[in-house]
């Protein structure tokens, strides 16, 4: 009877190791593999974006005259258009943070919540 109960208790050890294992590969994948996949995503939707609005090029150029037009034409036309396309494509990018914060915070929270829902149906007693 002994070692029944050795076998059972092995058993159960094995089971709940297993059990932690997996929980923790589970959330190793879903929220450090999740942020790498939406990280590249993000970046690689910016890189497209700076290719449109290029601000880091624009803020650099601000004060310089447009078309190397040296007259006060050129001066404040080149000002209000690239402070415009500044404008612009800082929205771009605020909008653009914005969407993938949200899309990762819903995938973050997803487990979190079909498990609240599950406890909640279901009930535990």
């Amino acid at each position: 009877m002994a070692e029944a109960r050795l076998g059972l208790i092995g058993v159960c050890s094995y089971l709940i190791t297993r059990f932690v294992v997996r929980l923790i590969g589970f959330l190793s994948d879903w929220y450090v593999g999740g942020f790498k996949v939406f990280m590249h995503a993000a970046i690689s939707a910016f890189e497209s974006l700076d290719r449109t609005f290029a601000l880091k090029v624009t803020l650099r150029y601000m004060f310089r005259p447009l078309y190397q037009d040296r007259s006060v034409i050129g001066y404040t036309l080149g000002f209000f258009f690239r402070a415009l396309r500044a404008i612009v494509g800082a929205l771009f990018y605020a909008v653009l943070w914005i969407v993938f914060a949200g899309a990762y915070v819903v995938w973050a929270a997803a487990p979190l919540v079909l498990v609240y829902f599950a406890f909640k149906t279901y009930g535990t007693a």
